[in-house]
């Protein structure tokens, strides 16, 4: 329990400092605990310690540990960050309050689709594919207006635009270009910076960070 308050006492305070110079509050940017391949024992500790927003990678693992959890937490917010099959569309919708990984045409007719039949609408990020990698989701840049034109077609709540920067490299000029594409597509939402860059992130306007190994230590 005191490790667990200690490492989000620790985030929470970088977060707070990393926004005075920006002049935001930090109220303003929601803290979303990863708790992927973590099961209850190390989870219940942080929602101890205070922390409410999770994250997990995968509709399946989410639905075999949070639905107890939730139950005894009803207060809970559990936001889906990984990428999303179009097949687990209605599964994620009555699971999750937020998805972070929306990217394409067929997730989103799944997604409106899903939504329509549960009479659930659940806010969604576009994933952007911020470094162009041919190994990751997201939509690609030159597509965005396009797609988000799309989006904006449905009932679907746009919460913003998320990405994940290239490994092993600076990750503030991604951030930085993925702020001017919200700004210029006229979305406010950013989900961005995980453990290594989180801090990075606030600064550049980071309204969501999603953050596992500085909250649950390094995975086993």
């Amino acid at each position: 329990m005191e490790n667990a308050a200690t490492r989000l006492a620790e985030v929470r305070g970088n977060i707070a400092r990393m926004c005075k110079p920006a002049r935001r509050s930090p109220e303003d940017v929601t803290l979303i605990a990863v708790s992927k391949t973590h099961g209850p024992e190390a989870i219940t500790p942080l929602i101890e310690a205070g922390q409410r927003v999770f994250g997990e990678n995968r509709v399946q693992e989410a639905q075999g540990k949070w639905p107890a959890l939730r139950e005894a937490h009803p207060d809970i917010a559990l936001h889906l960050i990984g990428q999303l099959q179009s097949n687990k569309a209605e599964e994620a919708v009555a699971l999750f309050d937020m998805i972070h990984s929306l990217d394409r045409p067929s997730l989103l007719t799944a997604l409106a689709k899903a939504m329509d039949k549960a009479g659930r609408q659940v806010p969604c990020f576009v994933q952007v594919n911020i470094g162009d990698e041919a190994q990751k989701g997201g939509c690609g840049i030159a597509d965005l207006p396009k797609f988000l034109a799309e989006v904006r077609a449905t009932p679907i709540p746009l919460a913003g635009l998320m990405c994940i920067p290239p490994a092993d490299t600076e990750a503030a000029p991604f951030f930085a270009f993925l702020a001017k594409l919200a700004a210029d597509n006229g979305v406010t939402g950013l989900s961005m910076g995980m453990s290594g860059d989180y801090e990075t992130a606030v600064q550049l306007g980071a309204t969501h960070v999603r953050v596992g190994t500085a909250l649950f230590g390094s995975r086993g």
